[in-house]
Order: structure tokens, then C-alpha cells, then sequence
């Protein structure tokens, strides 16, 4: 069976190869990779790259609804626990989570994946869709080859 995501991870991928070959900065990939998966469309309305900042979490880039939180503690907020519990996370409905740090009034469903390189978390991938039950496995795992790919560049 193929997959069918709404994000091509292999196109996402070449991008950010293409950019780093021309010279692009760290803060340049975060951007592009902000805007690649955006732009594949629902279920990814807002998307959010946190770096790894000691016990922090800081938003270094993001496409989509502009946010507050720009700092978040490890352990706090979906985005906090998946660092704690070093865990991507899925959740299907943030109303349903009691920690849940919200990001605007819209938020639904929330895919966060670790970008990880040689054991170590540098930061992750913060995707809010307005669409409860957004991410399917398929696109958790597409999502998972981006950050896997810009890993590999940072």
C-alpha cells in the first residue's frame, strides 16, 4: 500500500539540500523547512521550529499563525513533554490534554517531532492543524523524514 500524505517529505528534502549546497544558514533551513510543510496544505495550518536552548525550548522559525509562546520549558506543554519524554507526540484533540500550552483558539490536533543527530535533540517540528485528528501515521511519519533530512544538515 502507498502512502498518501498531503506532505512530500522527498521534495521537502531536496529543497533543503539544494539550499545548504548555495549556502544556506541554519536559521535559512529552519525557515524553508517552516514553509515547506506549510505549504503542503491541511492538516498543516501553522508550523513551528523549537530549538533546544539548555532547558528551553525557543522558536527559531515558523509559517502559519504568529504565537506567544516563543520560550517553553522542557516538561511543559506537548511541545515540552515530547523533549522530557524524548517521544514525538500525536495528539488528536489538544482540549484533551491538560498541560496543553495553546497557541491560538483554533488548534485541534498538534504533531510534534523530534529532530534528533547522533543521539542528541537539537530542537523539533511543532505542526497545529485546525482539523481534530489531523495527523494520520502517514503523515507523522513523513513529517519524521523531514526532520530526520534536516537533521542531516544542521
Amino acid at each position: 500500500m502507498i502512502a498518501v500524505t498531503a506532505l512530500d517529505a522527498g521534495t521537502v528534502f531536496r529543497s533543503l539540500q539544494r539550499a545548504r549546497a548555495a549556502g544556506a544558514s541554519r536559521a535559512d533551513l529552519l525557515r524553508l523547512t517552516a514553509c515547506a510543510l506549510r505549504a503542503a496544505g491541511p492538516p498543516y495550518t501553522s508550523v513551528y521550529l523549537y530549538m533546544l536552548d539548555g532547558d528551553d525550548l525557543v522558536l527559531e522559525a515558523h509559517d502559519g499563525r504568529d504565537t506567544e509562546h516563543t520560550r517553553i520549558p522542557v516538561g511543559q506543554g506537548v511541545c515540552g513533554t515530547a523533549v522530557a519524554e524524548r517521544q514525538d507526540q500525536n495528539v488528536p484533540d489538544v482540549r484533551a490534554i491538560g498541560n496543553y500550552i495553546a497557541c491560538n483558539l483554533y488548534t485541534r490536533s498538534e504533531l510534534v517531532v523530534l529532530i534528533e543527530k547522533n543521539g542528541a535533540i537539537l530542537g523539533q517540528i511543532d505542526v497545529d492543524s485546525d482539523v481534530p485528528a489531523g495527523f494520520t501515521p502517514d503523515e507523522h511519519a513523513a513529517t519524521r523524514r523531514v526532520a530526520d533530512a534536516l537533521a542531516r544538515l544542521l
